[in-house]
């Protein structure tokens, strides 16, 4: 543990990082407060030159360094540094230290390449530099899966915790403060809306099933989502598509991208509104989809439900918010959240480290 970590100060100060597939989010805060946030957008060719996710590392890192000089903020002014969690293995939710294993398995990609790779990469590169802990929070990779919850009927293939907890765990927390209690002594549904759809049940603050956001539970503005497994295995066999195609049809030219070219829900709105009966069936197909799976997960809780909350970015849509709504709210009071809270959860994370409220976890 770097001897920064747990030192009395009057303040201290966070840069968080969190990488995404099309754009590299970052943010100063200092105690509660936000300093300053940045988003960089990444263009196709942007990115094209790199064959490996993990070779955009030096690119991204530099945008955030140019980025906070240009605006008069040091790197060397931060008590920490926290980067978004990436394809680990199977993890309890928390704050981890960045180490030199959980940066060669993410080099290693051993669990899938995904843009969240990079985040504890940068975040332990940056904090190097000015000799400061690096920290992740709530990877993709949180399992607090009932034991129950991995079957799946066939051994060959348990279910897998993947999902975007670190947004879900951070909702939790806020809604649950809003209520007056801890996350350890409620029950919640938590349905992330975004590019990929997660759905869990918080039982006294742990996840204890979740739908794998690439491969099961609704399909998403441009995911499948869980498909009729029979006609997905003759799709493979067919010749039509290489296992590469496939695999990239799934988790990134699926859903509504599939059907409509789009990936905006905001656009498949206005095509509805213009007539075009099959974006009108999609979407409702898709507030359909998720809540059924939020009944689904309201019977892993025995229906004792204190809350369902719906986030993400599709969340700002009224009219899928309401049709999801008008289905599930019989089951407990819904809340809604629009978007994402995922830079202050990982300053969060850092800075329950830092004031000594949470001892950070050992990957490994």
């Amino acid at each position: 543990m770097n001897a920064n970590v747990g030192k009395q100060a009057k303040t201290f100060r966070v840069l968080a990082v969190n990488p995404g597939a099309t754009s590299t989010k970052f943010g100063a805060f200092e105690d509660d407060a936000k300093l300053f946030n940045h988003t960089v957008k990444h263009g196709f060719e942007d990115l094209a030159s790199y064959s490996r996710m993990l070779d955009q590392c030096r690119y991204r890192m530099d945008l955030i360094v140019n980025t906070l000089n240009n605006v008069g903020i040091q790197l060397n002014s931060f008590n920490a540094v926290a980067g978004r969690g990436g394809l680990l293995k199977p993890l309890a939710g928390g704050t981890y230290e960045v180490n030199e294993l959980m940066v060669e398995d993410l080099k290693k990609a051993e669990w899938g390449e995904h843009a969240s790779n990079l985040g504890a990469v940068i975040a332990a590169d940056l904090a190097k530099q000015v000799g400061v802990p690096a920290f992740i929070v709530d990877p993709v990779s949180v399992d607090e899966m009932d034991a129950v919850a991995r079957i799946s009927g066939l051994p060959d293939l348990p279910r897998i915790s993947m999902s975007h907890a670190l947004n879900m765990k951070a909702i939790a927390r806020k809604i649950s403060r809003d209520m007056g209690k801890k996350y350890e002594d409620v029950n919640l549904i938590v349905a992330h809306l975004g590019s990929g759809i997660s759905i869990a049940p918080h039982f006294r603050g742990k996840m204890i099933d979740v739908n794998n956001a690439k491969e099961e539970g609704p399909f998403s503005p441009d995911r499948c989502g869980g498909l009729p497994a029979g006609l997905l295995v003759k799709l493979c066999f067919s010749g039509k598509y290489s296992q590469k195609e496939l695999e990239a049809k799934m988790i990134s030219t699926g859903g509504l991208y599939a059907y409509l070219g789009t990936r905006d829900v905001r656009e498949t709105e206005k095509l509805a509104a213009k007539g075009n009966e099959q974006a009108k069936i999609l979407l409702q197909a898709m507030a359909y989809q998720v809540a059924k799976e939020i009944g689904a997960m309201a019977t892993v809780l025995s229906g004792v439900v204190d809350r369902i909350i719906l986030t993400g970015g599709v969340a700002y849509s009224v009219k899928i918010v309401r049709a999801i709504t008008d289905r599930v709210e019989f089951i407990a009071p819904v809340v809604v959240v629009p978007g994402e809270e995922e830079l202050e959860s990982l300053a969060g994370g850092a800075m329950r480290v830092l004031r000594g409220e949470e001892q950070p976890q050992v990957y490994g």
